[in-house]
């Protein structure tokens, strides 16, 4: 156990986080999400886990160590459901719930419609798969700089 660390994260995922530079881009992946094969062709080469949590858990603690791209108007992506593109399910609102307490304000997500995301995952620094069982617990998180010592 470490002080200061979010007990659910895990020396896999830390070490991802750790290795990511700004404007990676990082996949937090529900249970249904293809995890493992799509995970076999991003940067990081292997599937990430951090299971028996919910998505919203696993983004909360994700950004308590990184900080969010703030170059880009949306620096949080959200799957889009397949012909109810404007819906926000429950998990997504979760979800945008641990970006705007992470941010200090509201800071919403950007969308991606399902088959653009799966492209788009492809070619991420990494994936996390959490244990979300929720339909469209899939997002994308783009890191941030975290700015010098005053």
């Amino acid at each position: 156990m470490l002080k200061g660390l979010d007990p659910i994260l895990n020396a896999d995922v830390l070490h991802a986080l750790k290795s990511m530079g700004h404007g990676d881009d990082l996949i937090i992946a529900d249970m249904n999400f293809p995890s493992d094969s799509i995970a076999r062709q991003t940067v990081y080469g292997k599937l990430l886990k951090l299971e028996n949590v919910t998505a919203g858990r696993a983004v909360e603690a994700i950004l308590s160590l990184m900080p969010l791209d703030s170059f880009v108007p949306h620096p949080v992506l959200r799957m889009e459901i397949v012909d109810k593109p404007g819906e926000v399910p429950p998990v997504q609102q979760e979800v945008q719930a641990a970006i705007d307490r992470a941010e200090g304000k509201s800071s919403p997500m950007g969308s991606i419609e399902r088959f653009a995301f799966y492209d788009a995952a492809r070619q991420s620094y990494a994936v996390i798969q959490t244990g979300e069982r929720r339909f469209y617990g899939c997002f994308i998180l783009k890191k941030g700089v975290l700015p010098p010592d005053a």
